[in-house]
């Protein structure tokens, strides 16, 4: 809403600057002259000038006392005085002083209640710009006393004559529901601004509009109250044509949440929303593209949407000649657009090459669009492009060139032999990255066309000594180990490295084993050394917890079923495609519906990264070097989904150990660790087969192939001579306001979690001399969205002497704002003595919700996900509680175990998951050791929950 004060010659900020151009203009000295400065006692002699007779002399002043304040001059001495000069006629002066009144009356909230008659007096002038000015400033002055003598004026001033008045009031309505949303609904206020959308003036109209949106973001409920309907709808589109541009924007956005009753309607609805596509604001084009793409899937008429898409295509491509940074918003947008309906831009492929001075970030998006674009009819162009490409000095600009040809040889299937023939062209360059990203990329495309291009291989091999990065090495290895029936030396080379394994990066390393693996599947009368080698290197000489775990499952399969290995590790890989990087379905048509907004440039909801709302998140497999062997190896690290992360706040807390505490092997939870393997005797003159011959590697070792492990058998959670179950923690009443600073009322309190629900007990303790009555509660905005689920229902009145109690119940879906602690809860009480503030902790244990178990396969790779910087240490006090009375406590509190693992030395590790009710998951490992104090260990995205879980933790442990 600040456009419109400012906008409008409305804001009372740009009157300083107001009253220098008038001086100029007739000629006088600059204002400049009041920002030299100050001597001193200046404010004493400001305070004689304020009271003088002379009008011109009390004007001079209080440009001097807005001046000393714009430069942050302390000047709240002169309130009253300033105050006073608002009796006058000159509208010049009264906006002056109406600025000083919004700056200063937070910090003098009494005195500020004098200038109310002069508000209320001002709201009848004859005048309507004093009207609008004095109603405006009574709405920006967020004091509660002055809100409430805002209503009567603010009513008349809703159905004033002007309608510049009009307007002016449905913005305060939203600036007074932000103060006080209840007195707004109680006022009828939100009935009135559904009224004015049907203003006859088209200002009115936009600003009741933008006006409605505002309060409806903060709450939602209230569009019970402002019904949208056709010919509301209609009125709306009437003024669409004739308000500014950012009235325009409000009137699209409001749109675009109405659902029209049929077809019909939305055709008519397009057809005169389709001239905004002809707009020069680059927002109103976004916004109008916006309202039709959502419409065009209400319609069935396909030559209708044809006409559609063909009007979209040039306003699109013209917002592509603005400036880079709207260049970018726009191409994220079109990239949304494309992703939904290409055919709308599939001949303005042209539109999306790149310039030479383009900005990076421009070009990496132009390049995007261009491979979604790309088809049979226009790949001769975008190869020729991107081979042009691939020759520029800017090395990332680079290596996504020469990825895209990659993507554009599996999207466009016919012109697969082209992309590959530029692939070699540009390997025969001998330019190192370019070599690499080469080599990754044909990768995936031996995977989309097996058996088709093998023939490339000894080009790729003579580049081997060339290979310095991770994902190139990887590429190469999986090549050598998934092809190496048709490589003469393809021992040699994964012997080469091999030879440096220690050195490798975790992802070659990964491939390098599966790499030997699948080779001796091949070849296991050579190789049987070589695979010896790889499973000792990676399960007894690393400490990768990942290239540990696949170790021991290839020596388990090729120990017990070498039949079922192969089938395992040499199946037939699912062939991939280049739509993996397409934003899932309905995640899109959220994305669409908050085009030209900020979801629209992340690709992400809103609710990824407005404060306090954690999204539904699917968890994805972590893409190493051998999943991109058995899976689609497409999504890059900048493409995959994260975790949304809030502000890291909150107190230190004591921390244990040196941050390497890892989590324990899930998957050999129920399973001996392997031992170590024995050399075997190798008789290189007797042929044996491949079953025989893993027998001799592996005959020394215990892997699990003989008799069936038994599944672990659960135990009771309580001892057999206990009478009940752990039951849910619930902390003895505490005083939360003391009876000497709520005039004789106690109350105290504490917070349990019954029936999947948050319930807070309160006890109500008179110690006054007279009874009590009319009790009612509410919470300020908070971390969690905490607010009463019911009116507070207390027996009353309550006698003198005499307690009340009573069960409050405690929902989840009110305002959100991050608090700091994060579980602090401020509240009102009221009675019929007086209202009363005070403030709270909320256990964390009543936010943990039913649903926090987490699947055992998920548990591992969401550790893996969160970064060693997000995972906190604690030494818990010691405990006399076993491991299954300690399970059972955990689980009893909605702390869930997801596995047990027996550690050496009588240690048990136990780990569990919480799910707080806002989505956030916090994953812990908790050790208990024999004879000592257990340790925790806490990871999740959100660090501020971490202090919060460790604390109940504690608590749960010592009932």
């Amino acid at each position: 809403f600040q456009h419109y004060y400012i906008t409008n010659n409305l804001s009372l900020g740009n009157s300083v600057k107001g009253v220098q151009d008038t001086k100029m203009m007739t000629g006088k000295m600059s204002d400049s002259k009041y920002f030299n400065t100050q001597k001193k006692g200046e404010i004493y002699e400001l305070k004689a000038e304020l009271n003088s007779d002379k009008k011109e002399k009390k004007k001079e002043a209080v440009k001097k006392v807005i001046a000393s304040m714009t430069v942050g001059k302390d000047v709240s001495a002169l309130f009253t005085d300033v105050t006073m000069c608002m009796q006058t006629d000159n509208l010049e002066l009264k906006k002056l002083v109406y600025l000083y009144l919004i700056n200063y009356a937070k910090t003098q909230p009494d005195l500020a209640i004098l200038a109310v008659n002069t508000f209320v007096k001002d709201c009848e002038d004859p005048n309507p710009l004093i009207r609008a000015l004095a109603v405006r400033t009574m709405g920006c002055i967020r004091v509660e006393k002055i809100t409430e003598y805002l209503c009567e004026p603010l009513r008349k001033c809703l159905k004033d004559e002007d309608p510049y008045v009009r307007k002016t009031a449905a913005v305060c309505v939203a600036k007074l529901h932000d103060i006080s949303a209840a007195r707004v609904e109680d006022q009828g206020f939100l009935e009135t601004l559904g009224e004015l959308l049907c203003d006859s003036n088209p200002m009115v109209v936009a600003n009741a509009v933008a006006a409605i949106s505002e309060i409806l973001d903060t709450n939602p409920n209230a569009a019970k109250q402002v019904n949208i309907d056709t010919p509301t709808v209609n009125k709306l589109l009437t003024a669409l044509n004739e308000c500014t541009e950012w009235g325009q924007i409000f009137i699209l956005d409001s749109l675009n949440n109405y659902s029209p009753r049929d077809e019909k309607e939305c055709i008519s609805i397009c057809e005169r929303i389709t001239p905004r596509l002809a707009h020069a604001n680059a927002a109103v084009v976004l916004s109008a593209v916006k309202v039709l793409m959502k419409l065009m899937d209400q319609i069935n008429n396909t030559e209708f949407v044809q006409m559609l898409q063909k009007k979209l295509a040039p306003p699109l491509v013209t917002l592509l000649s603005a400036e880079a940074e709207i260049q970018y918003v726009a191409l994220r947008n079109i990239n949304l657009v494309v992703q939904k309906r290409p055919d709308i831009l599939k001949h303005e492929i042209k539109a999306f090459f790149v310039k030479y001075n383009d900005p990076i970030y421009v070009k990496l998006e132009k390049l995007d669009i261009m491979i979604r674009l790309a088809a049979q009819t226009n790949i001769a162009q975008v190869l020729a492009e991107l081979k042009e490409y691939a020759t520029e000095v800017d090395v990332d600009f680079v290596r996504k060139a020469v990825r895209a040809i990659g993507r554009c040889a599996i999207k466009v299937e016919p012109s697969a032999e082209k992309c590959v023939t530029t692939l070699l062209e540009l390997i025969q360059t001998k330019v190192n990255y370019v070599v690499q990203e080469a080599i990754v990329v044909i990768k995936d495309i031996f995977r989309k066309y097996p058996n088709k291009y093998e023939t490339i291989i000894s080009t790729l091999c003579e580049n081997l000594d060339s290979l310095d990065e991770p994902e190139a090495r990887a590429a190469m290895i999986w090549i050598v180990g998934e092809y190496a029936e048709r490589i003469d030396n393809a021992d040699e080379i994964l012997q080469s490295f091999l030879d440096g394994f220690h050195d490798e990066n975790t992802q070659v390393q990964l491939q390098l084993l599966t790499a030997i693996v699948k080779l001796f599947l091949k070849k296991p009368q050579e190789t049987q050394e070589l695979v010896q080698k790889v499973l000792s290197l990676a399960t007894q000489d690393s400490d990768n917890p990942d290239l540990r775990d696949r170790g021991y499952i290839y020596w388990r399969l090729l120990s017990t079923d070498p039949a079922a290995a192969k089938e395992v590790v040499l199946a037939e890989k699912p062939l991939i495609s280049e739509e993996t990087d397409l934003i899932e379905p309905t995640l899109l048509d959220e994305l669409i519906c908050h085009i030209s907004s900020l979801a629209s440039v992340y690709h992400k909801p809103p609710s990824a990264f407005v404060e306090g709302r954690v999204p539904v998140r699917k968890i994805q497999v972590n893409r190493n070097a051998d999943d991109a062997a058995e899976t689609d190896p497409h999504i890059e690290e900048d493409d995959r989904a994260e975790y949304n992360e809030t502000e890291e706040t909150g107190a230190p807390q004591e921390e244990v150990g040196g941050g390497d505490l890892l989590i324990g092997d899930l998957l050999s939870l129920d399973y001996p660790a392997p031992t170590p393997a024995q050399p075997p005797v190798n008789n290189a003159n007797q042929a044996q087969p491949v079953a025989d011959l893993l027998g001799d590697i592996f005959g020394g070792m215990d892997l699990g192939g003989g008799a069936p492990v038994a599944a672990p058998v659960a135990s009771s959670p309580m001892d057999l001579f206990s009478l009940s179950a752990p039951t849910t923690y619930v902390a003895p009443p505490q005083v939360i306001l003391p009876a000497a600073r709520a005039k004789g009322l106690e109350v105290s309190a504490t917070f349990a979690r019954r029936n999947k629900g948050i319930f807070i007990d309160l006890t109500f303790a008179n110690k006054t001399m007279m009874a009590m009555s009319g009790f009612a509660i509410q919470l300020n905005k908070n971390s969690f969205g905490l607010s009463p689920g019911a009116p507070l229902a207390v027996n009353s009145p309550v006698l003198p002497g005499v307690s009340a109690t009573t069960s409050l119940s405690i929902v989840t879906t009110g305002p959100v704002m991050k608090m700091d602690p994060l579980l602090k809860v401020q509240m009102a009480m009221k009675n019929d003595i007086d209202v009363f503030y005070f403030e709270c902790l909320v256990p964390a244990y009543v936010l943990f919700v039913e649903e926090g178990s987490m699947e055992r396969n998920l548990f591992p790779q969401m550790w893996r996900e969160i970064p060693d910087e997000k995972e906190k240490q604690f030494q818990l006090p010691f405990t006399n509680k076993s491991q299954d009375q300690v399970e059972a406590v955990l689980a009893a509190n909605n702390v869930f175990v997801v596995a047990t693992r027996q550690g050496g030395d009588g240690e048990h590790l136990i780990y569990t998951s919480v799910k707080f009710t806002n989505g956030i998951w916090v994953l812990g490992e908790l050790r208990l050791p024999a004879g000592a104090p257990p340790s925790l260990a806490l990871k999740t995205q959100t660090v501020a929950a971490i202090a919060e879980v460790h604390s109940a933790i504690c608590t749960i442990l010592a009932d």
